[in-house]
């Protein structure tokens, strides 16, 4: 467990440090904080958001605004604490006008995604929206697997080491009412696997 803990503290420190980020001024220039991930070391499952929003940035937690609560009353449905899940995001710091993440700004935050996985090793990786979910499935060997968002969220893939689950983001509830109801089918087929 500690080395963990050391493992995880060395990717923050790294991101911390990341001057060389496209994204890094937005950071300085509006005292936002990077959003590195929270949560259980030892997860089971693991969420992966896009990019961190306003709140997230000013606080440096994942899904601390209006998709967290989302987040939290999905987890809620289906008896999941969220202390026991990790949360993170592709991409650690915020775009600007929280536009979507660039390519450019995926292939250089991916690489601490990567590690957060090997380190903390979950048997579930539920990614929240588009831009993870094609990451995910396309670094882990589940590119055949690939399609758009709408037709294949719920479903369970497997990649070598755990189970991938596409999910909307929750953001999406807010803005389409009518995705809630989904989303809450789609956490239990999490809370199944």
């Amino acid at each position: 467990m500690k080395e963990r803990e050391e493992s995880l503290r060395k990717v923050k420190d790294e991101i911390l440090n990341l001057k060389d980020s496209p994204l890094y001024a937005e950071r300085v220039e509006n005292k936002y904080l990077p959003v590195i991930g929270e949560g259980n070391h030892s997860a089971e499952i693991m969420f992966v958001g896009e990019a961190p929003g306003k709140n997230e940035a000013k606080t440096g937690r994942p899904f601390c605004g209006r998709a967290g609560k989302v987040l939290d009353e999905l987890l809620l449905s289906v008896g999941i604490d969220r202390k026991d899940v990790y949360i993170t995001n592709i991409v650690k710091d915020r775009p600007p006008s929280n536009r979507d993440p660039l390519p450019d700004e995926i292939a250089l935050y991916a690489p601490f995604l990567d590690r957060q996985i090997e380190i903390i090793k979950p048997k579930v990786i539920a990614t929240l929206g588009r831009f993870s979910m094609q990451y995910v499935m396309n670094r882990y060997g589940l590119d055949f697997e690939l399609g758009v968002i709408s037709r294949i969220h719920g479903q369970v893939f497997s990649a070598k080491n755990f189970k991938v689950v596409p999910l909307y983001h929750p953001a999406s509830a807010i803005y389409n009412q009518h995705l809630l109801p989904t989303l809450k089918e789609d956490f239990k087929i999490l809370k199944a696997v």
